[in-house]
C-alpha cells in the first residue's frame, strides 16, 4: 500500500477554544496516540493536506507518515475521523501509532461485481453491508473487496463466509452475516387474506368486524323461525 506524508504542528493547547482558533487558520486539531508514544501527541494538521492524504486509493486506510514539527516522523493511520455534520470539513482526527510488521483492524469498501440474475427476472437488488472489518498488516490493507453477484437469484443472498478469501487477510465479523440479497418487489408480495371468525348465538361483533358468509342466513332462519312461533 502507497505510504503519505502530512505534516504535523506541535504544541497545541488542548480546549474548545484553542480547537476553535486552529481552524480558522486553516487547521485541523489532531491527536497522536499508540505503542510509539509514552503520552498522546496534540498536534493540528493543515485541511487542504489532510483532505489530499485521505483521498488516495487507500481512503481512509491510508498509511500516513506524520512529520511532527520539531520532532520525530512517525508512522500513523487516521482512526477516528470527526466530520463536520452538514459542510465538507474534517473537525479533528485522532492517529494511531502503527507497527508495519503487526497486524491491524480496517474497514475496506465492498465492490459488488456484475448484475444478480434475480434482478434481471424483476427482483430488487438489497446490499446489507457496504464494509467489511478485516484483521491485516497495514501495508497489505486492500483498497477494497470484490465479490460476484451475478449468479444470486430472487431469494438468494450473500454471507461473510462467500467472501473472496485473500492472502493475509482475516474477516472478524459473523461468517452468517449477510452482505446481500434479492428480494421479491414489494408490489408482488401478496397480503393474507382477514381470517372469519364464527360468532355463537348471543356474541355480538365487534365494531368495524363483518358476518362471516353464512352469518347472515342464519339469523334470517332465526328470525323467521320466532315469527312462525308466533
Amino acid at each position: 500500500m502507497e505510504q503519505v506524508s502530512l505534516r504535523a504542528r506541535a504544541g497545541r493547547k488542548p480546549g474548545s477554544r484553542e480547537s476553535r482558533r486552529v481552524r480558522r487558520e486553516g487547521q485541523v486539531p489532531a491527536i497522536v496516540y499508540g505503542p510509539d508514544v509514552s503520552e498522546p501527541i496534540p498536534v493540528s494538521v493543515d485541511s487542504h493536506d489532510l483532505q489530499v492524504a485521505l483521498h488516495t486509493e487507500a481512503g481512509t486506510n491510508a498509511i500516513i507518515n506524520l512529520e511532527i514539527e520539531g520532532g520525530e516522523t512517525l508512522t500513523t493511520m487516521a482512526r477516528v475521523i470527526e466530520r463536520h455534520p452538514f459542510r465538507n470539513e474534517y473537525r479533528h482526527v485522532d492517529f494511531l501509532t502503527l507497527d508495519l510488521t503487526q497486524k491491524t483492524h480496517a474497514e475496506v469498501a465492498l465492490h459488488f461485481e456484475g448484475t444478480p440474475v434475480g434482478v434481471k427476472e424483476g427482483g430488487v437488488f438489497s446490499p446489507r453491508r457496504t464494509h467489511v472489518l478485516i484483521e491485516v498488516l497495514p501495508t497489505e490493507i486492500p483498497a477494497y473487496i470484490e465479490l460476484d453477484v451475478s449468479e444470486i437469484e430472487i431469494g438468494g443472498s450473500l454471507r461473510i463466509e462467500d467472501l473472496p478469501v485473500l492472502e493475509g487477510v482475516v474477516y472478524l465479523e459473523e461468517p452468517d452475516a449477510v452482505v446481500m440479497s434479492v428480494t421479491v418487489p414489494a408490489a408482488e408480495i401478496e397480503e393474507p387474506e382477514p381470517e372469519e371468525v364464527e360468532l355463537l348465538e348471543g356474541e355480538e361483533l365487534e365494531e368495524g368486524e363483518e358476518p362471516e358468509e353464512g352469518a347472515e342466513e342464519a339469523e334470517e332462519d332465526s328470525e323467521g323461525d320466532e315469527e312462525a312461533a308466533e
